[in-house]
């Protein structure tokens, strides 16, 4: 597939695009910054300017598609995980605003030029539980997609009105646009450098509710999104199997979540962020175990 993906350059989506590639298909990294990786093209642009975006989702993707002299390809799909990434780092408007019409920009450009199939990263923030004033805890667990999304920091805000903008698009349209509820994105080599630390003081965790996704797994998500149509509007809960601490489920409830309802029994080692809708309708199959690495 020929996939646009804009915010390739930042931690999630330099570990998507490989995954990417590696399946084979060509993407087109659109940022503020070039992803240095082999066989990735890229090109600078401004979410936040939608003439760049209309520009940028017509063009060609490199020197080499010039040579059939019959046009510019179609995009086959587009990944939107370009944004602000979290709260703290921009001013809180400047936030919202990158994050919620750079959003629409992307949509409203990919819908226009024909493409059909749209995934975009929303957040665990969504929950209102990541950025919360104080301590917040979930509703029920474990915790899926049918959760209230009432968060309280500009970051999360922005994350859940572009759901509803993506929702909105898609009724219109009837494309497939599906958004990630990406969990704490965890790469390969923090593992050695930061799972220690949650081993000896699991309530580092409690603000992720305890949960993961490992950066591969999460280009592996991507690519069962580009895959899997007819799916209309969907969001997605995406971790990993277990939690990231060497807890077990049932301690971490007793000390954390002693109050909140369980609509089921979970195992020892399960997560709480849920991903059972993602391995049900997409297939997902994350591969990634932190005990495998570290040896617990």
């Amino acid at each position: 597939m020929r996939i646009l993906f804009t915010g390739g350059a930042g931690k999630a989506g330099r570990h998507a695009i490989a995954y990417l590639l590696q399946q084979g298909h060509r993407v087109l990294n659109v940022d503020l910054a070039p992803l240095a990786l082999a066989g990735v093209d890229n090109r600078i642009a401004d979410i936040t300017d939608a003439g760049q975006m209309f520009d940028v989702m017509s063009s060609y993707a490199g020197f080499d598609e010039l040579d059939p002299g019959t046009g510019v390809p179609r995009f086959d799909a587009v990944v939107h995980f370009a944004a602000v990434p979290r709260i703290l780092l921009k001013s809180d408007n400047e936030c919202f605003r990158v994050n919620t019409l750079g959003t629409y920009n992307v949509i409203d450009a990919a819908l226009k030029l024909g493409v059909c199939k749209i995934v975009f990263a929303s957040s665990e923030t969504t929950y209102g539980v990541c950025f919360a004033d104080g301590e917040r805890k979930p509703d029920y667990l474990p915790l899926d997609e049918n959760h209230p999304t009432v968060p309280e920091d500009s970051y999360a805000m922005s994350k859940v009105v572009n759901e509803a903008t993506a929702q909105c698009f898609q009724r219109r349209s009837g494309a497939d646009i599906y958004g990630l509820r990406i969990n704490n994105v965890i790469e390969p080599e923090d593992y050695a450098a930061q799972f220690p630390d949650y081993m000896q003081n699991p309530s580092l965790r409690r603000r992720n509710f305890f949960a993961y996704i490992d950066a591969r797994d999460l280009g592996h998500m991507v690519e069962r999104c580009v895959q899997v149509d007819g799916l209309g509007y969907q969001v997605f809960n995406v971790s990993n199997d277990t939690h990231s601490v060497a807890t077990s489920t049932s301690d971490l409830i007793a000390e954390y979540y002693a109050d909140v309802p369980l609509t089921r029994q979970m195992d020892e080692q399960e997560t709480f962020y849920s991903n059972a809708k993602a391995k049900a309708l997409l297939g997902f199959n994350p591969q990634h175990d932190w005990r495998d690495v570290l040896g617990r």
